[in-house]
């Protein structure tokens, strides 16, 4: 009776003690990241931007039967956004199948598209097989009665499905937290919006400065607004952090320049989206649909130059570019217009990455200059481009006729380029337009600036002057990356916390190969189904022959 005493205490005791564990670990989470690129490891950037009390209400639209790279990407989502959690209890996560209601497929696709939900178009191959899906890769998330649209898809020109999650994997992070950023922000950067030299019309604007607007104060600003007063100006726009100088088409005079070189060197950020040539889609509209293109004078050829940079009066033709289109009795025709060329990234900086091809039009080609300005190059053309001087002539049927293809050989252009440095003013060692007691000819601090040769390049919802439907070009079949870049653009002249450097992470995925797959499916579900079977009748032979062979006299 005593042993089984203490037996039954001991069980207790260990009942108890195991119990106690339990009940404390139940309070504790220990995560541990194994991936080889610690995808699953938030940033502190990221974490910062969930700081909040207020309830965080994300709605994922990757549900039901999906197709295998979205079972991906809704896999890779749904681990990432469960370390959110761990950071902010207040994240509740949803995931729904948005086609999954009363109403038919079609009605769900055209109220999912007017909410601006851009839906993907998948072909799904089975052996010999084909067939396409409808999936929508968005996530919406909510705080209070704001709501962010989290695109999950991030394609490519040219991307395979393998490299397309991929590309969308390494992008989630930032996808996410830059979402919740624009919920929380409450201290906003202040950003000029130049006017008064003939910059572009604001309905080619409207999209990127609305989107702009969750993250800054915008505000119209005119160089020329005192012009008895230019130091007065200049301290006005002091306080903006950043300008956003779109197409100007006049020439600026030299208190203008003045009042951007001292804005400049004294720490002010500009995104610079330039046209040095004359040259419009709309002039073509005439009976010999032809024009003359002619280089423009900004009169800012000499601040860039001691920045760095100097953007060419001349044109950019590029093989890998979009189409103008005319209307006939049969409606509209595809031409080859090589003035539109698609430029890719060289996927070098948070800026750029993962981002697909940027749409131009009549773009010019820059040169970087030595000085010791860092100089990153952003955007460039393929290696079958070529540069044309000006003036020149062109036409609709420019490129009818058949082309020397091999004159297309002068490789890459750089068409956009990130400065970053101490920037020296312009009017060093010059008589200055009007006396300012605060001078400065040299920066006392890093600055940032990035340089386009196109200003069109904000102009990314029209293509041939016609607005594109639901952002897709119908000829191409891409939904440009202008808009991620320019936003990228500024994000990054203004990131104080380095939140867009977690753009810049490297996230490797291991694929299987989808032929061999297909080729020895059969074996292989044979191995998992027939292979524990016999090995169990293998046991339980061996089992009861040595059990009979033990227990025989």
């Amino acid at each position: 009776m005593k042993a089984l005493k203490n037996t039954t205490i001991k069980i207790v005791v260990c009942f108890l003690i195991l119990f106690g564990i339990n009940y404390v670990t139940s309070f504790m989470v220990l995560r541990f990241d194994l991936t080889k690129n610690k995808r699953y490891t938030l940033s502190e950037a990221s974490k910062e931007t969930v700081t909040t009390n207020q309830a965080i209400i994300i709605d994922v639209l990757l549900a039901g039967n999906l197709p295998t790279e979205f079972k991906r990407i809704q896999t890779e989502t749904k681990q990432l956004l469960e370390e959110f959690e761990q950071v902010n209890s207040n994240i509740q996560v949803n995931f729904i199948d948005p086609l999954d209601n009363n109403n038919s497929k079609e009605q769900n696709i055209q109220a999912l598209q007017e909410l601006g939900l851009t839906p993907a178009s998948v072909t799904i191959e089975q052996g010999n097989s084909m067939s396409r899906e409808v999936v929508f890769p968005w996530a919406l998330v909510n705080m209070g009665e704001k709501t962010v649209k989290v695109s999950l898809l991030h394609n490519k020109l040219g991307a395979n499905s393998e490299q397309r999650i991929n590309n969308s994997v390494q992008q989630l992070e930032y996808a996410f937290a830059d979402a919740f950023k624009q919920l929380t922000i409450t201290d906003k950067n202040k950003i000029a919006v130049l006017k008064g030299n003939g910059e572009i019309q604001d309905k080619y604007l409207i999209d990127f400065l609305i989107t702009l607007k969750n993250y800054y104060q915008l505000g119209e600003f005119n160089l020329d607004s005192l012009k008895n007063n230019p130091e007065k100006v200049l301290e006005n726009l002091n306080r903006f952090d950043a300008t956003i100088i779109a197409k100007p088409t006049e020439a600026f005079s030299e208190n203008e320049k003045y009042i951007l070189d001292q804005y400049i060197v004294n720490g002010g950020k500009t995104l610079w989206m330039l046209d040095q040539v004359v040259a419009d889609l709309d002039s073509l509209q005439n009976e010999n649909f032809s024009s003359f293109a002619y280089p423009l004078e900004l009169n800012i050829d000499d601040m860039l130059f001691r920045y760095g940079v100097r953007v060419k009066k001349s044109m950019l033709q590029d093989l890998i570019s979009t189409p103008v289109t005319v209307t006939d009795a049969n409606g509209e025709i595809p031409i080859n217009w090589f003035y539109s060329p698609m430029v890719a990234s060289p996927d070098n900086h948070p800026i750029n990455k993962g981002i697909n091809v940027v749409k131009m039009e009549f773009a010019n080609v820059i040169d970087t200059l030595p000085n010791e300005i860092k100089k990153t190059v952003l955007l460039e053309s393929s290696p079958q481009s070529k540069e044309v001087g000006v003036p020149r002539t062109y036409s609709l049927d420019e490129f009818d006729t058949q082309q020397d293809i091999a004159s297309f050989n002068e490789g890459n252009k750089t068409v956009g380029v990130l400065l970053e440095g101490n920037f020296t003013s312009a009017f060093k060692n010059r008589v200055k337009p009007f006396p300012f007691s605060k001078n400065k000819d040299e920066a006392t601090s890093v600055n940032k600036m990035i340089v386009i040769a196109d200003g069109d390049v904000v102009n990314y919802n029209y293509v041939n002057k016609k607005p594109l439907i639901n952002g897709v070009d119908k000829w191409t079949k891409q939904v440009y990356g202008n808009k991620d870049f320019l936003i990228n653009s500024v994000n990054y002249l203004l990131d104080e916390n380095g939140l867009i450097n977690i753009r810049a992470k490297d996230v490797s995925l291991a694929f299987l190969n989808k032929e061999k797959v297909y080729q020895e499916k059969t074996f292989w579900k044979l191995v998992n189904i027939a292979f524990p079977v016999i090995l169990i009748i293998v046991f339980g032979v061996c089992f009861a022959y040595f059990k009979k062979k033990k227990y025989t006299l």
